[in-house]
């Protein structure tokens, strides 16, 4: 319990950036991944080893190996801190990421903002249970470029996409896709939802042509042949 009330204390809050008043309620908070824990970690049991070297034998030199013990436990409190502190959060409105020990940073982005999102596993992460998200388009200029040791990627991935779905913004997007004059056919010649036949009755002039007429003859019983569109002009048949 006692552990419990130290995180605690180094929390960063989240909740305190929520607009409540516009409903605003935390969908999945996202922690890193455990493994980003493991240099500190070993860090200490460096210095624990140190400490009881120190106190098991009678060795000179004991003020540096102090410095160092001191550096190394300084340096594993500061790398908990940065990474405990670290949160990607998601709500119904928009994405958070939310960093720093002394000066914080908060970055966000509306959920519509949220365009493409590449998930990447490596080998290890897929043997431990991480993964690094890449943010493409708007959200990168926010922070959120990447995100990196997500522990349950897949899970986070799906909630994600199901924030999305849920506010209508894929559907709406459709639809000004079906309103504009872009097309998804494959020869590419007019609006979504349109066959090829359709876009060339659609879209192609309606010309109409007139021939010309016959010059009056000279002979009543003489009659004229069609247009010699090789030579250029009306001949007489006998």
């Amino acid at each position: 319990m006692a552990g419990v009330g130290v995180f605690r204390i180094f929390d960063p809050k989240v909740r305190r950036h929520l607009i409540s008043d516009e409903g605003e309620v935390v969908i999945d908070e996202v922690r890193q991944h455990w493994v980003v824990y493991s240099v500190p970690m070993l860090e200490v049991a460096l210095a624990a080893a140190l400490l009881l070297t120190i106190a098991a034998t009678a060795i000179g030199g004991q003020p540096v190996l102090l410095a160092i013990v001191l550096v190394l436990l300084t340096h594993a409190f500061w790398q908990f801190l940065t990474h405990h502190r670290d949160r990607f959060v998601v709500t119904n409105m928009r994405v958070m990421r939310i960093r720093g020990v002394f000066s914080q940073t908060v970055a966000t982005t509306p959920i519509a903002r949220v365009l493409d999102i590449t998930l990447q596993k490596p080998i290890i992460g897929r043997m431990l249970g991480y993964g690094h998200f890449v943010f493409e388009s708007a959200a990168q200029d926010q922070g959120f470029r990447e995100i990196k040791w997500v522990s349950r990627p897949d899970d986070r991935d799906l909630t994600i996409q199901r924030v999305i779905q849920r506010t209508g913004l894929r559907a709406s997007a459709s639809v000004d896709v079906l309103q504009g004059d872009e097309d998804s056919d494959d020869d590419g010649t007019g609006p979504i939802g349109m066959d090829s036949a359709q876009e060339v009755t659609a879209t192609a002039p309606v010309i109409t042509t007139t021939a010309p007429q016959a010059r009056p003859s000279s002979s009543p019983s003489a009659t004229k042949s069609i247009f010699n569109s090789e030579r250029g002009n009306w001949t007489d048949e006998d």
